[in-house]
């Protein structure tokens, strides 16, 4: 596998243009901010934290050849470049964290030389990418207590190195249990088969024993007793816990519940929304219906076929036996819990800012 999933190079963001893998392993150039938007829309890079990286990077590639001479026309074309970001991946938490962060991180310095600023965003998205490796590998050392030797685990979608700065969340507590893993089963993931093409290629190049599924077998390997756990990523937690991932993540937390598997959630601070009271506030993307009509560019259904396609559902806090962190584990997650392990990390943020 290549070394990182996104990374700051000669003046520009290169990153593994997942659309091409695991056939195609190439890396695509993005000098602006444009690049970005159209690399996050089209699937390029994918992934709420690599998605974040990846914003950051593009609030700096918005404004590194601005010529405003003063901090008010500055922060107006920064501000144009975020509000353009944010719409290209509506459920992303993470990548809102990011673009807000900059904004801050701006306001704080707003004294300086623009020339300074601009400096300050670049070195805060080399910052976030950073820290993501570290975190991730923080939520591997804490969820790895949650496998038990021998475990046969089911992941849905791709929450590896891939999805983040090259580690992963899901999977980067999949990784750190290590031998412990007897299997891991991975679905294929519908529409864009993010689990056979991304999860499979990532589990296979690491030596980790994997076995790809299509979407619909998990409840009869659950009812066979043949699941131990279920371990997910999540693109946006909201204050009580309810979790949006990709479409079909719900499913498993129904049958998990039902067949008495844990059903886990790995994630960092970053994805949690505060601000959001509950899964029903969540923003879920929909996406483009020839995803759904066709495969490897081939229609599959009438061409006038009527189609939805969101990108992402929802799994209440009430289905999910715990949320792994980078600063520990939130069993049976509810809003008193995660205020409490979360809360001061925001305050903290929101006081800074």
């Amino acid at each position: 596998m290549p070394q990182g999933t996104i990374r700051w190079r000669n003046n520009r963001v290169e990153l593994i243009d997942q659309r091409l893998l695991p056939g195609k392993t190439r890396y695509v150039a993005c000098t602006t901010d444009k690049d970005i938007r159209d690399a996050i829309k089209m699937m390029k890079i994918r992934g709420a934290p690599a998605i974040g990286i990846a914003g950051a990077y593009g609030a700096y590639l918005g404004v590194r050849k601005s010529r405003a001479a003063g901090f008010r026309k500055f922060k107006l074309e920064l501000e144009g470049t975020i509000k353009r970001l944010a719409a290209s991946r509506p459920t992303a938490r993470n990548l809102f964290w990011a673009l807000e962060r900059v904004n801050a991180l701006v306001d704080e310095n707003k004294a300086r030389p623009v020339r300074e600023l601009k400096r300050l965003i670049l070195e805060a998205a080399n910052a976030i990418l950073e820290e993501d490796g570290k975190i991730c590998r923080s939520m591997g050392q804490h969820g790895k207590r949650l496998i038990a030797k021998g475990a046969r685990v089911l992941t849905h979608c791709n929450a590896g190195g891939l999805a983040t700065g090259g580690y992963g969340t899901a999977l980067g507590v999949i990784m750190a249990a290590g031998k412990k893993i007897r299997r891991v089963y991975v679905d294929e993931t519908r529409p864009r088969l993010q689990g056979a093409r991304l999860t499979m290629w990532e589990l296979m190049a690491a030596g980790i024993p994997a076995v790809l599924i299509c979407d619909n077998m998990a409840a009869s390997l659950m009812a066979k007793a043949e699941i131990d756990a279920v371990i997910v990523g999540a693109d946006r937690i909201a204050a009580n816990g309810d979790t949006a991932n990709k479409i079909g993540t719900y499913n498993l937390g129904v049958l998990a519940r039902y067949h008495k598997v844990p059903f886990y959630v790995a994630a960092p601070f970053s994805t949690f929304d505060l601000s959001t009271a509950d899964g029903a506030a969540i923003p879920i993307e929909e996406r483009s219906a020839m995803e759904v009509k066709k495969v490897n560019g081939k229609y599959i259904t009438p061409r006038s076929a009527d189609v939805k396609n969101p990108a992402f559902d929802v799994t209440p806090a009430g289905l999910i036996s715990a949320i792994i962190t980078e600063r520990g584990i939130i069993k049976k997650p509810d809003k008193r819990k995660i205020t409490k392990m979360i809360g001061p990390i925001f305050s903290m943020r929101d006081r800074k800012s």
